[in-house]
């Protein structure tokens, strides 16, 4: 509960994943944090629901990781396959295994797999770490007016709906985590900059018992649907809830429930029933903001970053945004960042951004609809003959869209004024392939201990002198 008037380190305007992220690991750090969201953040819309390799190594070093596993409502043996069919209980077309790199599995290239877990999952088990730190607190039902910023510091207006009380908080540092319709960004004047809305897609959470007793032939976290009848992308999300995605036709900005009844089933192939839990119209950007930062005041997320959510990189690129910041407004407020750490925020993490949204925009280009074929659910030659020109048509042309380790761990910092160019060569940049590499910029290679342990788990809060075994 916020007081009448307060004062903290570091602000953050934001309670999703990248906000809470970023009060994480600054509490961490034993920096004192106030986040302030202004919604209660329940409801079962999943939104993000890969947690990819990259975050889930995040979450390993914040204490989490088995937590947020076994969170997930969905089995931990459950296969991280992608299933292209007709329909849901239709003719397969081709299966992407291991999407994500989710299998629970020992992998020499990092230390933990993917998790496939809905984002309300995720912030609850980010709540209750922050929970844990007695130099955060998190504030819902609190929305910022305003905020003013001097040569010293902030000074932010929060109303608390709840009460209709008014405080005010005074924090060296500011972080807009607040989203795609940032009130940060609008109060330090940054403008997004892209393309708006180029696809409207619409996203409807079902109950649908009957699938909990006869589920699909083959388990899989995402099932692309492609039919004439209705083209969809469905994912189980637990307990008989399963997620539907759908596109709507130019000049749709709503579907009622009939049709909705209709395109489900037609998407299933098979009558069921169900519940509609919640419904949403979401617009596919390719946006990114003209500047991250002004003065003590930054950006981080969806505030300044959109793109589509193909490749499941959304959520997971805004909590890098908050790991980054998070050390770097760390080490400068306790006195030992230098006066360029904080400009290194935006010089490192804009080319991530952008090489990020473009993967992700590539992705959006190849829908369920385009992959549409003639006979596709046809019997003899000719159906045989259609769904495996589709079929290798998916591979060729979605195999990115769920091979991501290139893009997740082999994007690297160039040109950042804390980074010291050693003369050596930078490995290529893949999507789908990976080349650890020491050159300076890059993620640090991993490897398994032989006492079991990954040698991240001993790099510490700071920096680490690593010695390698050859080097006397």
């Amino acid at each position: 509960m916020l007081e009448r008037e307060m004062s903290t380190d570091v602000l953050v305007v934001g309670g999703g994943p990248v906000g809470l992220s970023l009060a994480v690991e600054l509490g961490l750090r034993g920096i004192r944090t106030i986040v302030v969201e202004k919604q209660a953040r329940t409801g079962v819309q999943p939104r993000a629901k890969t947690t990819n390799i990259r975050t889930m190594q995040h979450m390993r070093r914040w204490g989490i990781a088995e937590a947020l596993r076994a969170a997930s409502p969905l089995p931990p043996d459950y296969p991280t396959d992608v299933v292209f069919a007709t329909r849901l209980f239709g003719r397969t077309l081709a299966v992407i295994e291991n999407a994500f790199e989710g299998a629970k599995r020992r992998d020499p290239r990092f230390p933990e797999p993917a998790q496939w877990v809905p984002q309300y999952v995720v912030e609850a088990v980010l709540r209750d770490r922050a929970a844990t730190l007695s130099t955060v607190e998190v504030a819902f039902n609190a929305e910022l007016e305003d905020a003013k910023q001097s040569a010293t510091g902030i000074t932010a207006t929060i109303r608390d709906s709840a009460r209709d009380t008014t405080s005010t908080i005074s924090a060296k540092y500011l972080v807009g985590a607040d989203g795609g319709r940032s009130r940060v960004r609008s109060l330090i004047g940054a403008k997004m900059e892209g393309e708006h809305a180029f696809a409207l897609h619409y996203n409807v959470i079902l109950q649908i018992p009957d699938l909990t007793q006869t589920p699909p032939a083959q388990r899989a976290i995402m099932y692309w649907l492609v039919n004439p009848e209705s083209p969809a992308v469905m994912s189980p999300m637990g307990e008989g809830r399963w997620a539907i995605g759908l596109t709507l036709a130019p000049g749709e900005k709503d579907m009622d429930d009939a049709t909705i009844r209709q395109r489900v089933r037609a998407a299933i192939g098979r009558e069921m029933d169900f519940e509609i839990l919640m419904r949403d119209a979401w617009a596919a950007h390719r946006l990114i903001a003209d500047t991250y930062r002004d003065r003590r005041v930054f950006l981080a997320g969806d505030a300044c970053h959109l793109h589509p959510p193909f490749g499941g990189y959304g959520m997971n690129l805004g909590i890098a945004d908050a790991v980054d910041l998070g050390w770097k407004l760390a080490a400068t407020l306790e006195g030992w960042g230098g006066p360029e750490l904080l400009s290194s925020y935006e010089t490192e993490r804009r080319p991530v951004h952008q090489r990020t949204i473009a993967e992700a925009v590539a992705n959006h280009k190849v829908l369920g609809a385009q992959l549409l074929k003639a006979n596709l659910d046809g019997d003899g030659k000719a159906g045989q003959a259609a769904r495996a020109a589709v079929g290798k048509e998916i591979v060729a042309t979605k195999t990115r869209e769920f091979k991501t380790v290139g893009v997740v761990l082999g994007s690297r910092y160039e040109r950042s004024p804390i980074i010291i160019d050693d003369g050596s060569s930078p490995p290529a940049e893949h999507t789908s392939d990976f080349e650890p590499s020491a050159h300076p910029g890059c993620l640090a290679p991993h490897a398994w201990l032989r006492d079991g342990t990954s040698l991240y788990d001993h790099f510490g809060p700071a920096y680490t002198l690593l010695q390698l075994d050859d080097v006397a």
